[in-house]
Protein backbone atom coordinates (compact mmCIF):
# COMPACT_ATOMS: atom_id res chain seq x y z
CA UNK A 1 0.00 0.00 0.00
CA UNK A 2 1.32 3.56 -0.47
CA UNK A 3 1.60 6.50 1.44
CA UNK A 4 -1.67 7.67 2.07
CA UNK A 5 -3.82 10.12 4.23
CA UNK A 6 -7.20 10.16 6.29
CA UNK A 7 -9.10 13.55 7.24
CA UNK A 8 -8.85 13.83 10.85
CA UNK A 9 -13.11 13.92 11.13
CA UNK A 10 -13.53 10.32 9.28
CA UNK A 11 -10.16 8.98 11.27
CA UNK A 12 -12.39 8.38 14.39
CA UNK A 13 -10.21 9.29 16.57
CA UNK A 14 -10.99 12.80 17.22
CA UNK A 15 -14.01 14.44 19.70
CA UNK A 16 -17.27 16.67 17.90
CA UNK A 17 -15.57 19.61 19.65
CA UNK A 18 -12.43 18.94 17.25
CA UNK A 19 -14.35 17.91 14.36
CA UNK A 20 -16.46 20.53 14.52
CA UNK A 21 -14.09 23.20 14.86
CA UNK A 22 -12.10 21.74 11.89
CA UNK A 23 -15.08 21.90 10.09
CA UNK A 24 -15.79 25.58 11.07
CA UNK A 25 -18.90 25.16 12.43
CA UNK A 26 -20.86 28.40 12.78
CA UNK A 27 -21.64 27.83 16.50
CA UNK A 28 -17.53 27.88 17.64
CA UNK A 29 -16.53 31.27 15.45
CA UNK A 30 -16.85 33.12 18.59
CA UNK A 31 -14.34 31.11 20.50
CA UNK A 32 -11.26 31.69 17.86
CA UNK A 33 -10.38 35.06 15.70
CA UNK A 34 -8.96 33.37 12.70
CA UNK A 35 -8.87 29.76 11.11
CA UNK A 36 -4.99 28.73 10.11
CA UNK A 37 -5.48 28.99 6.79
CA UNK A 38 -2.31 30.46 4.91
CA UNK A 39 -4.14 33.56 3.54
CA UNK A 40 -5.29 34.23 6.83
CA UNK A 41 -1.54 35.12 8.67
CA UNK A 42 -1.83 38.38 7.19
CA UNK A 43 -3.84 40.04 9.43
CA UNK A 44 -3.01 37.75 12.36
CA UNK A 45 0.69 39.17 11.76
CA UNK A 46 -0.78 43.34 11.45
CA UNK A 47 -2.71 42.39 14.61
CA UNK A 48 0.37 40.85 16.68
CA UNK A 49 2.83 43.50 15.61
CA UNK A 50 0.92 46.22 16.75
CA UNK A 51 -0.13 44.21 19.87
CA UNK A 52 3.64 43.39 20.74
CA UNK A 53 6.17 45.68 22.73
CA UNK A 54 9.54 45.77 21.61
CA UNK A 55 10.90 45.50 24.70
CA UNK A 56 9.36 42.28 25.13
CA UNK A 57 11.42 41.29 22.34
CA UNK A 58 15.19 42.54 24.12
CA UNK A 59 13.49 40.82 27.42
CA UNK A 60 12.92 37.26 25.45
CA UNK A 61 16.84 37.45 23.56
CA UNK A 62 18.44 38.30 26.25
CA UNK A 63 16.84 35.27 28.30
CA UNK A 64 16.81 32.75 25.23
CA UNK A 65 21.08 33.30 25.23
CA UNK A 66 20.84 33.22 29.28
CA UNK A 67 19.34 29.94 28.72
CA UNK A 68 21.93 28.63 25.94
CA UNK A 69 25.01 29.45 27.34
CA UNK A 70 25.78 26.30 28.18
CA UNK A 71 24.57 24.33 25.30
CA UNK A 72 25.92 23.77 21.49
CA UNK A 73 23.77 24.53 18.74
CA UNK A 74 23.58 25.19 15.47
CA UNK A 75 23.83 28.38 13.41
CA UNK A 76 20.56 28.20 12.53
CA UNK A 77 19.25 28.15 15.92
CA UNK A 78 21.49 30.98 17.06
CA UNK A 79 20.21 33.42 14.04
CA UNK A 80 16.82 32.34 14.65
CA UNK A 81 17.24 33.53 18.77
CA UNK A 82 18.98 37.10 17.15
CA UNK A 83 16.06 37.48 14.45
CA UNK A 84 13.76 38.04 17.82
CA UNK A 85 14.58 41.25 18.09
CA UNK A 86 13.56 42.23 14.91
CA UNK A 87 10.08 43.42 14.38
CA UNK A 88 9.17 41.40 11.51
CA UNK A 89 10.00 38.54 13.40
CA UNK A 90 7.10 36.26 14.96
CA UNK A 91 6.89 32.86 16.23
CA UNK A 92 4.90 29.61 16.08
CA UNK A 93 4.57 27.65 18.66
CA UNK A 94 4.36 24.24 20.04
CA UNK A 95 4.49 22.90 24.06
CA UNK A 96 4.87 19.35 25.17
CA UNK A 97 5.79 18.13 28.62
CA UNK A 98 8.67 17.05 29.94
CA UNK A 99 8.35 12.90 29.09
CA UNK A 100 10.91 10.99 29.67
CA UNK A 101 13.05 10.68 26.61
CA UNK A 102 10.63 12.61 24.52
CA UNK A 103 7.24 10.37 26.00
CA UNK A 104 5.39 9.17 23.09
CA UNK A 105 5.75 9.76 19.19
CA UNK A 106 3.46 13.16 18.45
CA UNK A 107 6.43 14.83 20.39
CA UNK A 108 7.98 14.75 16.95
CA UNK A 109 4.93 15.64 15.04
CA UNK A 110 4.04 18.68 17.28
CA UNK A 111 7.57 20.36 16.55
CA UNK A 112 7.96 18.95 12.58
CA UNK A 113 4.73 20.71 12.10
CA UNK A 114 6.01 23.82 13.83
CA UNK A 115 9.12 23.77 12.23
CA UNK A 116 7.35 23.16 8.64
CA UNK A 117 4.68 25.82 9.18
CA UNK A 118 7.60 28.41 10.06
CA UNK A 119 9.03 26.91 6.66
CA UNK A 120 5.83 27.67 4.51
CA UNK A 121 5.09 30.98 6.04
CA UNK A 122 8.40 32.24 4.84
CA UNK A 123 7.61 31.26 1.45
CA UNK A 124 4.49 33.13 1.38
CA UNK A 125 5.28 36.07 3.42
CA UNK A 126 9.15 37.25 2.49
CA UNK A 127 8.99 40.20 4.68
CA UNK A 128 8.81 37.68 7.44
CA UNK A 129 10.51 35.97 9.81
CA UNK A 130 9.39 32.74 11.77
CA UNK A 131 10.71 31.30 14.31
CA UNK A 132 9.87 27.88 15.43
CA UNK A 133 9.14 27.61 18.94
CA UNK A 134 9.29 24.36 21.58
CA UNK A 135 7.75 25.57 25.31
CA UNK A 136 8.74 23.36 27.34
CA UNK A 137 6.43 22.62 30.38
CA UNK A 138 8.78 23.13 32.95
CA UNK A 139 6.61 24.30 35.69
CA UNK A 140 3.80 20.76 35.58
CA UNK A 141 3.99 18.94 39.10
CA UNK A 142 2.56 15.78 37.59
CA UNK A 143 5.38 13.44 37.56
CA UNK A 144 2.99 10.22 36.87
CA UNK A 145 2.55 11.69 33.67
CA UNK A 146 6.17 11.89 32.31
CA UNK A 147 8.03 9.10 34.38
CA UNK A 148 8.18 6.46 31.77
CA UNK A 149 7.58 5.75 27.99
CA UNK A 150 7.13 3.09 26.30
CA UNK A 151 9.49 0.90 24.40
CA UNK A 152 8.40 -1.93 22.05
CA UNK A 153 5.43 -2.64 24.41
CA UNK A 154 7.79 -2.70 27.46
CA UNK A 155 6.78 0.41 29.72
CA UNK A 156 10.56 2.28 30.76
CA UNK A 157 9.90 3.76 34.14
CA UNK A 158 11.88 6.49 36.17
CA UNK A 159 10.94 5.27 39.71
CA UNK A 160 11.62 9.03 41.77
CA UNK A 161 9.52 11.29 44.46
CA UNK A 162 8.55 14.68 42.63
CA UNK A 163 7.05 17.44 44.42
CA UNK A 164 7.63 20.74 42.58
CA UNK A 165 7.84 21.96 39.26
CA UNK A 166 9.20 19.04 36.87
CA UNK A 167 11.81 21.19 35.88
CA UNK A 168 13.81 21.63 38.28
CA UNK A 169 13.96 18.17 38.89
CA UNK A 170 17.17 16.19 39.24
CA UNK A 171 17.89 13.52 37.52
CA UNK A 172 19.62 11.30 40.17
CA UNK A 173 18.48 7.72 39.76
CA UNK A 174 18.13 7.66 35.55
CA UNK A 175 21.60 5.71 35.33
CA UNK A 176 19.45 2.26 36.35
CA UNK A 177 16.92 3.78 33.88
CA UNK A 178 19.63 3.65 31.04
CA UNK A 179 20.73 0.16 32.17
CA UNK A 180 17.55 -0.92 31.21
CA UNK A 181 16.80 0.57 28.61
CA UNK A 182 20.25 -0.26 26.78
CA UNK A 183 19.61 -3.87 27.23
CA UNK A 184 16.37 -3.60 25.17
CA UNK A 185 18.46 -1.31 22.44
CA UNK A 186 20.34 -4.11 22.01
CA UNK A 187 24.06 -3.05 19.40
CA UNK A 188 23.68 -1.33 15.78
CA UNK A 189 24.79 1.80 15.05
CA UNK A 190 20.96 3.41 15.45
CA UNK A 191 21.41 2.02 19.12
CA UNK A 192 24.35 3.59 19.89
CA UNK A 193 23.18 7.25 18.61
CA UNK A 194 20.21 6.24 20.64
CA UNK A 195 22.10 5.38 23.78
CA UNK A 196 24.58 8.12 23.25
CA UNK A 197 21.63 10.75 23.01
CA UNK A 198 20.30 9.21 26.77
CA UNK A 199 23.70 9.69 28.03
CA UNK A 200 24.22 13.10 27.18
CA UNK A 201 21.08 13.87 27.79
CA UNK A 202 20.50 12.48 31.21
CA UNK A 203 23.41 11.57 32.78
CA UNK A 204 25.30 14.86 32.16
CA UNK A 205 22.93 17.28 33.24
CA UNK A 206 21.66 17.82 36.83
CA UNK A 207 17.87 18.74 36.25
CA UNK A 208 15.43 17.34 34.01
CA UNK A 209 14.63 20.62 31.80
CA UNK A 210 18.47 21.32 30.76
CA UNK A 211 17.89 17.32 29.87
CA UNK A 212 15.15 18.13 27.69
CA UNK A 213 16.28 20.79 26.13
CA UNK A 214 19.70 18.69 24.87
CA UNK A 215 18.01 16.34 23.63
CA UNK A 216 15.21 18.16 21.59
CA UNK A 217 18.38 19.95 20.25
CA UNK A 218 20.07 17.17 19.51
CA UNK A 219 17.35 16.25 17.16
CA UNK A 220 16.38 19.44 15.64
CA UNK A 221 18.75 22.07 15.92
CA UNK A 222 19.78 22.13 12.32
CA UNK A 223 16.09 23.18 11.80
CA UNK A 224 16.92 26.05 13.84
CA UNK A 225 14.46 25.26 16.59
CA UNK A 226 14.31 27.41 19.60
CA UNK A 227 13.50 25.47 22.88
CA UNK A 228 11.84 27.82 26.03
CA UNK A 229 11.97 27.33 29.40
CA UNK A 230 9.41 29.51 30.91
CA UNK A 231 10.18 29.17 34.77
CA UNK A 232 12.50 32.40 34.24
CA UNK A 233 12.42 35.29 36.37
CA UNK A 234 13.09 37.90 33.81
CA UNK A 235 9.83 36.35 31.55
CA UNK A 236 8.48 36.36 34.37
CA UNK A 237 8.61 39.86 35.22
CA UNK A 238 6.80 40.31 32.30
CA UNK A 239 4.18 38.46 33.37
CA UNK A 240 3.47 40.52 36.96
CA UNK A 241 0.77 42.83 35.57
CA UNK A 242 -1.81 39.74 34.46
CA UNK A 243 -0.79 37.70 37.32
CA UNK A 244 -1.92 40.95 39.55
CA UNK A 245 -5.18 41.25 37.85
CA UNK A 246 -5.66 37.30 38.51
CA UNK A 247 -5.05 37.62 41.95
CA UNK A 248 -6.48 40.74 42.81
CA UNK A 249 -9.94 40.35 40.22
CA UNK A 250 -10.10 37.01 39.15
CA UNK A 251 -10.84 37.50 35.73
CA UNK A 252 -9.73 34.61 34.41
CA UNK A 253 -12.46 32.31 36.26
CA UNK A 254 -15.08 34.67 35.16
CA UNK A 255 -14.30 35.02 31.65
CA UNK A 256 -13.97 31.21 30.73
CA UNK A 257 -17.32 30.48 32.81
CA UNK A 258 -18.48 32.76 30.42
CA UNK A 259 -17.35 31.26 27.20
CA UNK A 260 -18.27 27.50 28.95
CA UNK A 261 -21.88 27.70 28.60
CA UNK A 262 -21.10 28.46 24.76
CA UNK A 263 -19.77 24.82 25.37
CA UNK A 264 -22.52 23.14 27.29
CA UNK A 265 -23.18 20.21 23.70
CA UNK A 266 -19.52 19.68 24.35
CA UNK A 267 -17.14 17.86 26.77
CA UNK A 268 -16.12 20.45 28.79
CA UNK A 269 -12.20 20.37 28.65
CA UNK A 270 -11.07 22.37 31.72
CA UNK A 271 -12.66 24.28 34.30
CA UNK A 272 -11.26 27.27 36.01
CA UNK A 273 -10.27 27.96 39.64
CA UNK A 274 -10.94 31.37 41.17
CA UNK A 275 -7.25 32.10 41.28
CA UNK A 276 -5.53 29.89 38.60
CA UNK A 277 -2.14 30.55 40.03
CA UNK A 278 0.39 28.16 42.03
CA UNK A 279 3.17 28.84 44.02
CA UNK A 280 6.32 27.21 43.47
CA UNK A 281 9.55 26.58 45.15
CA UNK A 282 12.17 23.89 44.28
CA UNK A 283 10.10 21.13 45.73
CA UNK A 284 6.86 22.47 46.12
CA UNK A 285 3.81 23.57 43.44
CA UNK A 286 0.65 24.75 45.38
CA UNK A 287 -2.52 26.39 44.39
CA UNK A 288 -3.09 30.01 45.70
CA UNK A 289 -6.42 30.50 47.26
CA UNK A 290 -7.96 32.84 48.70
CA UNK A 291 -9.44 32.46 52.17
CA UNK A 292 -10.92 34.15 55.20
CA UNK A 293 -9.71 37.57 53.48
CA UNK A 294 -6.33 36.04 53.16
CA UNK A 295 -3.82 34.65 50.42
CA UNK A 296 -2.65 30.79 50.81
CA UNK A 297 -1.16 28.70 49.96
CA UNK A 298 -2.24 24.96 50.17
CA UNK A 299 -1.02 21.95 52.21
CA UNK A 300 1.78 25.02 53.41
CA UNK A 301 1.81 27.51 56.18
CA UNK A 302 1.71 30.70 53.41
CA UNK A 303 -0.50 32.97 54.37
CA UNK A 304 -0.73 36.69 52.67
CA UNK A 305 -2.80 39.82 52.93
CA UNK A 306 -3.20 41.39 49.71
CA UNK A 307 -0.36 44.01 50.02
CA UNK A 308 1.88 41.59 51.11
CA UNK A 309 1.29 39.22 47.92
CA UNK A 310 1.67 41.91 45.56
CA UNK A 311 4.86 42.89 47.16
CA UNK A 312 5.87 39.04 46.74
CA UNK A 313 4.93 38.67 42.96
CA UNK A 314 6.90 42.16 42.67
CA UNK A 315 10.15 40.87 44.32
CA UNK A 316 9.88 37.14 43.32
CA UNK A 317 7.78 36.85 40.18
CA UNK A 318 9.39 33.66 39.92
CA UNK A 319 7.31 31.98 42.45
CA UNK A 320 3.75 32.23 40.59
CA UNK A 321 3.34 29.68 38.32
CA UNK A 322 -0.10 29.68 35.99
CA UNK A 323 -2.31 26.92 35.74
CA UNK A 324 -3.55 25.58 32.07
CA UNK A 325 -6.37 28.46 32.21
CA UNK A 326 -3.09 31.26 32.39
CA UNK A 327 -0.36 29.72 31.18
CA UNK A 328 -1.51 29.81 27.51
CA UNK A 329 -1.75 33.72 28.14
CA UNK A 330 2.15 34.04 29.66
CA UNK A 331 3.03 32.58 26.72
CA UNK A 332 1.42 34.68 24.10
CA UNK A 333 2.50 37.91 26.58
CA UNK A 334 6.71 36.41 26.12
CA UNK A 335 6.46 35.64 22.73
CA UNK A 336 5.42 37.71 19.44
CA UNK A 337 3.44 34.78 18.36
CA UNK A 338 1.12 34.15 15.69
CA UNK A 339 0.19 30.60 16.05
CA UNK A 340 -0.02 27.37 18.48
CA UNK A 341 0.22 24.08 17.79
CA UNK A 342 -1.30 21.42 19.99
CA UNK A 343 -3.33 18.31 19.85
CA UNK A 344 -7.16 17.79 20.43
CA UNK A 345 -7.05 17.93 24.33
CA UNK A 346 -4.63 21.21 23.81
CA UNK A 347 -6.99 22.97 21.45
CA UNK A 348 -10.09 22.23 23.48
CA UNK A 349 -9.07 24.23 26.42
CA UNK A 350 -7.55 27.26 24.46
CA UNK A 351 -11.19 27.69 22.57
CA UNK A 352 -11.81 28.43 26.67
CA UNK A 353 -9.88 30.91 26.70
CA UNK A 354 -10.29 34.04 23.92
CA UNK A 355 -12.69 36.36 26.02
CA UNK A 356 -9.49 36.02 28.91
CA UNK A 357 -7.36 36.99 26.24
CA UNK A 358 -9.29 40.02 25.16
CA UNK A 359 -10.10 40.92 29.17
CA UNK A 360 -6.04 40.88 28.87
CA UNK A 361 -5.65 42.84 26.04
CA UNK A 362 -3.86 39.81 24.28
CA UNK A 363 -3.73 39.00 20.97
CA UNK A 364 -5.43 35.33 20.66
CA UNK A 365 -3.82 33.31 18.59
CA UNK A 366 -4.47 30.89 15.91
CA UNK A 367 -4.81 27.24 16.62
CA UNK A 368 -3.97 24.51 14.47
CA UNK A 369 -4.40 21.14 15.07
CA UNK A 370 -0.51 19.13 14.87
CA UNK A 371 -0.08 16.23 12.66
CA UNK A 372 -0.92 13.04 13.42
CA UNK A 373 1.00 10.36 11.49
CA UNK A 374 0.47 6.47 11.73
CA UNK A 375 3.55 4.62 10.71
CA UNK A 376 3.54 1.59 8.63
CA UNK A 377 6.41 -0.94 7.43
CA UNK A 378 6.81 -2.76 4.45
CA UNK A 379 6.38 -5.68 5.28
CA UNK A 380 2.94 -4.49 6.98
CA UNK A 381 1.57 -2.73 4.01
CA UNK A 382 2.45 -5.83 1.90
CA UNK A 383 -0.05 -7.53 4.58
CA UNK A 384 -2.33 -5.26 4.31
CA UNK A 385 -2.78 -5.59 0.30
CA UNK A 386 -2.56 -9.42 0.93
CA UNK A 387 -5.69 -9.35 3.62
CA UNK A 388 -7.54 -6.80 0.79
CA UNK A 389 -7.64 -4.15 3.89
CA UNK A 390 -7.57 -0.30 3.00
CA UNK A 391 -6.52 2.53 5.47
CA UNK A 392 -9.75 3.30 6.04
CA UNK A 393 -10.89 -0.08 6.90
CA UNK A 394 -7.64 0.00 9.82
CA UNK A 395 -8.79 3.16 10.96
CA UNK A 396 -12.15 1.46 12.14
CA UNK A 397 -13.22 -0.16 15.45
CA UNK A 398 -12.22 -3.38 15.58
CA UNK A 399 -15.46 -5.08 16.51
CA UNK A 400 -16.94 -3.19 13.21
CA UNK A 401 -13.91 -4.14 10.90
CA UNK A 402 -14.48 -8.03 11.52
CA UNK A 403 -17.50 -7.79 11.30
CA UNK A 404 -17.41 -5.82 7.73
CA UNK A 405 -14.51 -7.94 6.77
CA UNK A 406 -16.42 -11.28 7.14
CA UNK A 407 -19.42 -10.00 5.49
CA UNK A 408 -17.11 -8.80 2.43
CA UNK A 409 -15.20 -12.55 2.72
CA UNK A 410 -18.72 -14.47 2.89
CA UNK A 411 -19.77 -16.47 -0.04
CA UNK A 412 -23.32 -15.38 0.31
CA UNK A 413 -25.20 -12.40 1.48
CA UNK A 414 -25.03 -11.90 5.53
CA UNK A 415 -26.77 -8.51 5.52
CA UNK A 416 -30.53 -9.08 5.55
CA UNK A 417 -31.76 -5.56 5.11
CA UNK A 418 -33.43 -6.40 2.02
CA UNK A 419 -35.45 -9.35 3.59
CA UNK A 420 -36.48 -6.88 6.66
CA UNK A 421 -37.49 -4.04 4.24
CA UNK A 422 -40.01 -6.92 2.80
CA UNK A 423 -41.07 -8.01 5.55
CA UNK A 424 -41.94 -4.29 6.43
CA UNK A 425 -43.89 -3.98 3.55
CA UNK A 426 -46.02 -6.97 4.01
CA UNK A 427 -46.71 -5.57 7.75
CA UNK A 428 -47.92 -2.30 6.06
CA UNK A 429 -50.87 -4.08 4.68
CA UNK A 430 -52.27 -5.75 7.79
CA UNK A 431 -51.74 -2.50 9.62
CA UNK A 432 -54.14 -0.92 6.51
CA UNK A 433 -56.74 -4.40 7.32
CA UNK A 434 -55.94 -3.06 10.90
CA UNK A 435 -57.38 0.43 10.79
CA UNK A 436 -60.13 -0.51 8.66
CA UNK A 437 -61.96 -3.51 11.15
CA UNK A 438 -61.08 -3.40 14.66
CA UNK A 439 -58.43 -0.73 15.46
CA UNK A 440 -57.85 -2.80 18.64
CA UNK A 441 -55.65 -5.55 15.97
CA UNK A 442 -53.13 -2.67 15.60
CA UNK A 443 -51.65 -3.72 18.94
CA UNK A 444 -51.31 -7.28 17.93
CA UNK A 445 -49.83 -6.67 14.36
CA UNK A 446 -47.43 -4.43 15.84
CA UNK A 447 -45.90 -7.09 18.16
CA UNK A 448 -45.78 -9.43 15.74
CA UNK A 449 -43.73 -6.99 13.37
CA UNK A 450 -41.18 -6.34 16.16
CA UNK A 451 -41.12 -9.97 16.70
CA UNK A 452 -40.32 -11.13 13.65
CA UNK A 453 -37.58 -8.27 12.73
CA UNK A 454 -35.93 -9.31 15.86
CA UNK A 455 -36.01 -12.96 14.35
CA UNK A 456 -34.36 -11.96 11.65
CA UNK A 457 -31.86 -9.43 13.44
CA UNK A 458 -31.15 -12.70 15.37
CA UNK A 459 -30.80 -15.14 12.54
CA UNK A 460 -28.62 -12.31 10.95
CA UNK A 461 -26.17 -12.30 13.93
CA UNK A 462 -25.96 -16.05 14.18
CA UNK A 463 -25.46 -16.37 10.77
CA UNK A 464 -22.66 -13.58 11.06
CA UNK A 465 -20.80 -15.43 13.93
CA UNK A 466 -21.11 -18.87 12.24
CA UNK A 467 -18.81 -17.13 9.24
CA UNK A 468 -16.53 -15.37 11.45
CA UNK A 469 -15.75 -18.88 13.10
CA UNK A 470 -15.52 -20.45 8.83
CA UNK A 471 -12.98 -17.68 8.46
CA UNK A 472 -11.62 -17.41 12.18
CA UNK A 473 -8.27 -17.85 10.01
CA UNK A 474 -8.26 -14.81 8.01
CA UNK A 475 -9.68 -12.97 10.41
CA UNK A 476 -7.12 -13.13 13.18
CA UNK A 477 -4.31 -12.21 10.48
CA UNK A 478 -6.77 -8.98 10.15
CA UNK A 479 -7.15 -8.83 13.95
CA UNK A 480 -2.92 -9.22 14.67
CA UNK A 481 -2.47 -6.45 11.58
CA UNK A 482 -4.43 -3.51 12.90
CA UNK A 483 -3.22 -4.66 16.83
CA UNK A 484 0.10 -4.10 15.38
CA UNK A 485 -0.72 -0.81 13.92
CA UNK A 486 -2.70 0.39 16.55
CA UNK A 487 -1.36 -1.03 19.81
CA UNK A 488 -4.55 -1.42 22.56
CA UNK A 489 -6.72 -0.08 19.99
CA UNK A 490 -5.33 3.21 20.17
CA UNK A 491 -3.20 5.15 18.40
CA UNK A 492 0.18 4.78 17.81
CA UNK A 493 1.42 7.81 18.10
CA UNK A 494 0.08 8.48 21.94
CA UNK A 495 1.86 5.21 22.96
CA UNK A 496 4.76 4.59 21.36
CA UNK A 497 8.45 6.11 21.90
CA UNK A 498 10.56 7.56 18.64
CA UNK A 499 13.68 5.29 19.73
CA UNK A 500 11.70 2.00 18.28
CA UNK A 501 11.41 3.50 14.82
CA UNK A 502 14.37 5.26 14.90
CA UNK A 503 16.48 1.91 16.21
CA UNK A 504 15.43 0.40 12.63
CA UNK A 505 15.36 3.31 10.59
CA UNK A 506 17.32 5.82 11.67
CA UNK A 507 17.89 9.63 10.13
CA UNK A 508 15.52 8.30 7.52
CA UNK A 509 12.81 8.57 10.16
CA UNK A 510 12.90 12.38 10.70
CA UNK A 511 13.85 13.14 7.33
CA UNK A 512 10.49 11.32 5.85
CA UNK A 513 8.82 13.18 8.97
CA UNK A 514 10.15 16.58 7.26
CA UNK A 515 9.02 15.34 3.61
CA UNK A 516 5.48 14.42 4.59
CA UNK A 517 3.93 16.17 7.50
CA UNK A 518 1.87 19.30 5.73
CA UNK A 519 0.75 21.31 9.15
CA UNK A 520 -2.17 23.21 7.17
CA UNK A 521 -4.01 20.11 5.12
CA UNK A 522 -5.53 19.03 8.31
CA UNK A 523 -5.17 15.19 7.08
CA UNK A 524 -4.18 12.12 8.90
CA UNK A 525 -0.70 10.73 7.36
CA UNK A 526 0.10 7.16 6.54
CA UNK A 527 3.67 6.62 6.56
CA UNK A 528 4.79 3.32 5.24
CA UNK A 529 9.13 3.13 5.78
Amino acid sequence: MPSDCISYQKSGYFSKLMNDYLDEKTNLKALYSRFPKLENFSEQIQEKHSNFPFKNRELLVDSLKKQYQNFKTSETTLNNIKLLNEENTFTITTGHQLNLFTGPLYFLYKIISTINLCEQLKKEYPNQNFVPIYWMATEDHDFEEINHFWFKGKKITWQKESFGPVGRLSTNGLKEVFEQFSTELGIGENATYLKDLFIKGYLEHSNLADATRYIANEIFKEKGLVILDGDDKNLKQLFIPYAKEELVNQTSSEEVLKTNELLTKYKIQVNPREINLFYIEDNLRERIVFEDNSYKVLNTNYAFSESEILAELENHPEKFSPNVILRPLYQEVILPNLCYIGGGGELAYWLELKSNFEANNVTFPMLLLRNSVLIATEKQAEKADKLELTWTDLFSKQQDLISNKTKELSNFDIDFTSQKEHLKKQFENLYEIAVKTDKSFIGAVKAQEVKQIKGLENLEKRLLKAEKRILAEKLERITSLQNELFPKQSLQERKANFSEYYLEFGTELIDKLFEELKPLENEFSILVL
